[in-house]
């Protein structure tokens, strides 16, 4: 059984007002495995659409290589908007070596509401994914339980967004379409998205993306 843990520490950059919030990246970062491409980082997958996504909305010019370079340019952009990074999952368990979510078995989470506790202007959460089992979402559900809280709807339509207080603050987070070429067959089958492609033959899962993430960025 593989070993799943995350590679990458969390990233809080002086200021964060703002978390991305997601599981774990594939095995191979923890194993060290790169493909050409991939990025030594978080969301460093060359599969990867969360970075390829940001390029686009903030014109940053990335270059996609395993290389300091290319990580460099990630944290400077994370930095320079206040956002910070710090998945779920510390580690799990896995009988087939590949990323799917629905795979992990005896999972860790991470402490996220202690890193709240600690970096008070964050008051956004961005989820890379909804509430489908063991994503973000449904695993920061369970963590808040652990800690007597609960979130509370703010709004059904998608992406959708939900608010939970902590001491004096109110964070709101926000379940975006998840980055990974997995969640396209969902972003078909949206209204939303079938009327823009209707508008527009040439309009895509990764347009979509851009449409949404660009609000919330």
């Amino acid at each position: 059984m593989f070993n799943h843990i995350h590679p990458y520490a969390p990233f809080f950059p002086e200021g964060a007002t703002k978390l991305i919030v997601g599981t774990l990246p594939p095995p191979r970062f923890t194993s060290g495995e790169l493909k050409v491409g991939d990025v030594n980082f978080c969301y460093g997958s060359i599969s990867g659409l969360l970075w390829p996504v940001l390029d686009r909305i903030f014109n940053l010019e990335l270059v996609f290589e395993t290389t300091q370079k290319a990580i460099d340019q990630r944290k400077n952009f994370l930095s320079s908007r206040g956002i910070g990074v710090c998945d779920i999952v510390h580690c799990c368990k896995r009988d087939k070596i590949d990323a799917s979510d629905l795979g992990m078995q005896n999972i860790q989470l991470r402490d996220v509401v202690s890193y709240l506790y600690k970096y008070p202007k964050i008051d956004t959460l961005l989820f890379t994914g909804g509430n489908s089992k063991n994503g973000p979402e449904y695993f920061f559900r369970k963590h808040l339980r652990e800690h007597q809280l609960q979130l509370e709807l703010v709004s059904n339509e998608i992406p959708r967004i939900h608010r939970f207080k902590l001491g004096e603050r109110i964070i709101k987070t926000v379940s975006l379409i998840a980055p990974s070429g997995a969640a396209n067959r969902s972003i078909g089958s949206l209204q939303t998205y079938k009327d823009l492609k209707n508008q527009n033959p040439k309009f895509n899962t990764i347009d979509f993306r851009v449409l949404q993430y660009q609000d919330y960025f």
